[in-house]
């Protein structure tokens, strides 16, 4: 099998944050060098003080986090989720792509990118791809671009699949961490009123309101920069938040203001070591569990208040 080595320097003191992030994509294959306990660690683990040169010299200021993806995955939607995750967290990152070379990176990513059909209603469809919607699906045009959201990832696919579920005529959404703005664009095709998306990276902001128009769906979404508790004040049907289980954890404190009576909140993004906390922290809120999904190592949670 080939796989893409992807190599994400960050400081070392946000090395333990940023490793579980990438945890979060590739939970099968990283591997990282932090060489800030040099000294000790021989001591202690090798029982010597004698040490090469060459890694004395090495940068006890970064760790490097080596990142291993099959190239049969999608490895441009790993590259917009980390670099969105790192960006929301503060954590000052460079990334070496050294195993595809940028001048070919254009024209590669294209072949990761097919039309998609999700569910029983929704089809993602990348611009250079062709379809024949000979089943009346509601099409849901998009490209990979600098936001995380294409509908390909497991954590995408399975909220677009809840949302088809909970989503109906006249229903009012909140998307949590809109990214490109699928999630908050599929959710008005399968007939939402309107919908909110909010996210604190201004350029998902900006990427999202350009999905919607290109899908004649800028008059029911509306997407605002900034932090839930903040900016936004109103109450809503469906709720979901395609994020992290700790922000999922997190929003539990908040999230009961502004659901309506009845709202259903969707989450995903949640690695299945994660799962049982998320679910005891929706029974500690007071939430009844809906339904579970999973797929490969994901999990995508229904749930709404009991």
């Amino acid at each position: 099998m080939d796989w893409f080595e992807i190599l994400i320097k960050v400081p070392q003191e946000l090395c333990e944050k940023a490793s579980a992030i990438a945890n979060m994509v590739v939970p099968y294959g990283i591997y990282v060098e932090d060489y800030s306990d040099l000294e000790s660690a021989a001591l202690e683990i090798a029982h010597i003080d004698l040490i090469d040169e060459e890694l004395i010299a090495r940068d006890r200021t970064h760790a490097i986090i080596h990142i291993y993806i099959s190239k049969d995955e999608n490895v441009i939607e790993t590259l917009e989720f980390l670099k969105e995750r790192f960006t929301s967290e503060k954590i000052e990152f460079t990334i070496d792509q050294a195993s595809v070379k940028d001048s070919d990176w254009a024209d590669n990513w294209k072949k990761f990118f097919k039309v998609t059909e999700i569910g029983s209603k929704l089809v993602i469809k990348p611009s250079w791809e062709e379809y024949e919607n000979k089943n009346s699906k509601l099409v849901l045009n998009i490209d990979p671009g600098a936001a995380f959201g294409t509908g390909t990832h497991a954590t995408t696919r399975m909220c677009l699949e809840l949302l088809e579920e909970y989503v109906s005529d006249n229903k009012e959404m909140l998307d949590i961490g809109c990214g490109s703005g699928i999630l908050s664009i599929a959710g008005a095709l399968l007939g939402a009123k309107s919908v909110v998306g909010v996210d604190i990276d201004k350029t998902a902001i900006k990427v999202s309101r350009e999905n919607a128009e290109i899908n004649d769906m800028s008059d029911r979404t509306k997407f605002i920069y900034g932090n839930l508790c903040d900016d936004i004040n109103d109450k809503y049907d469906v709720i979901c938040a395609n994020i992290v289980a700790d922000v999922i954890v997190s929003l539990l404190n908040d999230i009961e203001k502004y659901m309506n009576d009845n709202a259903v909140f969707l989450c995903s993004g949640i690695i299945d070591i994660r799962e049982s906390d998320v679910i005891e922290a929706l029974n500690n809120k007071g939430f009844k569990i809906l339904e579970i999904r999973n797929m490969d190592n994901w999990r995508a949670i229904a749930a709404k208040k009991a």
